[in-house]
């Protein structure tokens, strides 16, 4: 039997080629089963359903850390989410009017389709679009920024509950570390 030269147990070589390294059917194979035990079925995927929706800022820098925050609220694969600059400040403030509209039109879907519970919405410092809203000297100190965030998120939550009442509204803003703040 020729030897395999493959160097990656996902990379095709032949099934029974005496490498030691699985297949790429094995491989597929117990990633299913792993999922499978972890309890992510097909059906629990297939009717979609979602505990909430995250509303946060499209800046890269915070993707991972968002992702990792809704994680640790035992979230991982449960909710939906809705990007767009600034957030929940892109969502409510008039310096973004036009995006409004896509926005509570997405949450009232959302709501209907996952029978979700909950909206996160999560700011985070030195956001641009936080700046563009505000003005320079609302983000000026790390005291003015939290005040404008807190003023946004606290108009973010009222306009939520105004809408869709049964909506419970988590709130924080994100620091550059990853780390949360809640803002109640």
């Amino acid at each position: 039997m020729p030897a395999c030269v493959s160097v990656s147990p996902l990379a095709a070589h032949p099934i029974r080629c005496g490498c030691g390294l699985p297949s790429r059917r094995g491989v597929l194979l117990g990633l299913g089963a792993a999922l499978a035990s972890a309890g992510v079925t097909g059906r629990a995927r297939a009717a979609g359903k979602a505990e909430a929706m995250l509303v946060n800022c499209i800046d890269p820098r915070f993707v991972t850390s968002s992702h990792g925050f809704m994680a640790g609220r035992q979230m991982q694969d449960r909710y939906s989410q809705f990007s767009i600059a600034g957030g929940p400040i892109g969502a409510i403030h008039p310096r973004f009017a036009g995006w409004h509209a896509a926005f509570w039109d997405n949450l009232g879907i959302t709501a209907q389709l996952h029978g979700i519970h909950q909206v996160v919405a999560l700011t985070h410092r030195d956001c641009g679009a936080a700046r563009l809203a505000f003005g320079d000297a609302a983000v000026a100190s790390r005291d003015a920024e939290t005040r404008s965030h807190i003023e946004a998120l606290w108009a973010f939550r009222a306009e939520v509950t105004r809408r869709h009442p049964p909506l419970e509204v988590v709130t924080g803003i994100m620091a550059l570390d990853g780390s949360v703040e809640l803002v109640a």
